[in-house]
């Protein structure tokens, strides 16, 4: 299925949820931010947020700095 990621196409598998899209894209276990639909995903519910043909995900990336 597609799904817009961070602004571009990207193809899901059917039945993805956010936390397979984070494994697939290398940020599983990372600290980021996740919206869906301009809704914030949290982080407990990653696994179990099943992602729909069309869906717009943003994933922002925490980074820390002093």
């Amino acid at each position: 299925m597609k799904i817009v990621l961070n602004g571009h196409d990207h193809a899901a598998a059917a039945g993805a949820t956010v936390a397979t899209l984070l494994d697939q894209l290398g940020l599983g276990g990372r600290k980021v931010a996740v919206e869906v639909n301009q809704e914030v995903v949290p982080r407990s519910r990653h696994g179990e947020h099943v992602l729909a043909e069309g869906d717009r995900v943003e994933i922002i990336h925490a980074i820390g700095g002093g």
